[in-house]
């Protein structure tokens, strides 16, 4: 792996780390794109680049989530009983989810990655957010017909799950934005763990994957991202609480265009157009 190569995903861990905690996500929605440029600019073919993106991203947001969850309970921010057992039920979701992206092409997977992430950027942008101090929805099994189709949706796409989750828990739940930001992280520690037990067991007999990998999980890039990613979450978790809601909102929503954009290829279109 080349200075250069090391120097951006350095770069990358530490923006990941810091937007996570601050917008309550797991960041493979930045993780993914990256490093899918990375592997195939090194000649990895694109089907099994884009899974190794996605296997590792799920790797890295596990230990990313849980230092931004250990500043947020330590504040008491955290809804433990829906974090649990929504988390339950979207890791269960993400192992079905990962074990399904396991047998679909990567022109698909990328497809949808960007397709997802634009329709969710459009609903946070109509949806009008706001704290109203309602009560939140406690019925189990809405909790388990939001987590678990989540979960599936994570597995595949390699993401933690915060671009869907923040929106069920605050436009269907009625949590708080603030709140929802720091349950969702909680989530993630279950949602990951379930999509990266999925990648690795059936990625365990592929061949054409690179050195050090177990299943799709890269190991050297998952080191350098998850190192500097668990430092900046610090970070983000500190700053996410003097943000206001609608900021919060509009710079995940933001994040999200872009993101869908690139994946579904409309980015390199609107630049050729300026050249």
């Amino acid at each position: 792996m080349s200075a250069t190569l090391i120097l951006i995903l350095l770069g990358t861990g530490l923006a990941i780390g810091f937007i996570s905690a601050l917008l309550g996500i797991g960041g493979g929605i930045i993780m993914t794109p990256v490093q899918y440029w990375l592997y195939t600019s090194q000649g990895l073919d694109p089907d099994v680049a884009i899974k190794i993106a996605f296997a590792t991203s799920l790797a890295v947001i596990l230990p990313t989530a849980a230092s931004g969850v250990w500043r947020y309970h330590l504040k008491g921010s955290i809804n433990w009983k829906v974090s649990s057992w929504m988390g339950i039920f979207t890791a269960l979701g993400s192992f079905t989810g990962a074990s399904i992206a396991a047998h679909i092409s990567g022109s698909i997977l990328t497809l949808s990655f960007g397709v997802m992430a634009l329709i969710i950027a459009l609903r946070m942008l109509t949806a009008k957010i706001k704290d109203t101090g309602q009560p939140i929805r406690t019925n189990l099994w809405l909790w388990f017909a939001l987590a678990f189709p989540i979960g599936i949706i994570t597995g595949i796409l390699g993401i933690g799950g915060g671009v869907l989750v923040i929106p069920a828990l605050v436009l269907v739940l009625r949590f708080p934005m603030h709140s929802a930001v720091a349950t969702s992280l909680g989530m993630m520690l279950f949602t990951s763990f379930g999509g990266i037990l999925g990648y690795i067991i059936n990625g365990w007999q592929v061949t054409g994957l690179p050195e050090y990998t177990l299943g799709y999980i890269y190991w050297p890039v998952w080191i350098i991202l998850a190192l500097t990613s668990m430092i900046m979450a610090q970070v983000g978790a500190i700053v996410s609480q003097k943000v206001p809601t609608g900021l919060l909102k509009y710079l995940l929503t933001a994040l999200l265009l872009y993101t869908g954009l690139d994946m579904i290829g409309a980015i390199d279109r609107i630049i050729a157009l300026f050249k």
